[in-house]
């Protein structure tokens, strides 16, 4: 599934099958819903949950948190828009 792809699943009700839960939490994040998104995060405990979940604490103002998930997915704390992260980290977990 290519990025245009993702965006546009975001209508539906539940998100496409074959999705990371990485993928699954930008999803639900992109619907609005930051707790089942923070669920899908802390569900894959790996670099690309760890990314997504510094994203969203990000997101939620608290850059202290953040700032210690984008360490465990070995990222530099992120400086671009939150719309510009996201859809970094959505292309980077679709092309996976």
């Amino acid at each position: 599934m290519d990025l245009a792809g993702f965006k546009q699943s975001v209508s539906a009700k539940v998100p496409p099958s074959g999705l990371s839960q990485a993928a699954q939490a930008l999803w639900w994040d992109a619907k609005g819903d930051w707790d089942k998104a923070h669920a899908c995060a802390q569900a894959q405990d790996d670099k690309s949950g760890c990314w997504v979940h510094a994203y969203l604490h990000r997101k939620e103002g608290d850059p202290s948190n953040a700032g210690y998930w984008y360490r465990r997915a070995g990222k530099q704390p992120a400086t671009v828009s939150l719309t510009q992260e996201w859809s970094a980290i959505a292309e980077a977990l679709l092309g996976d």
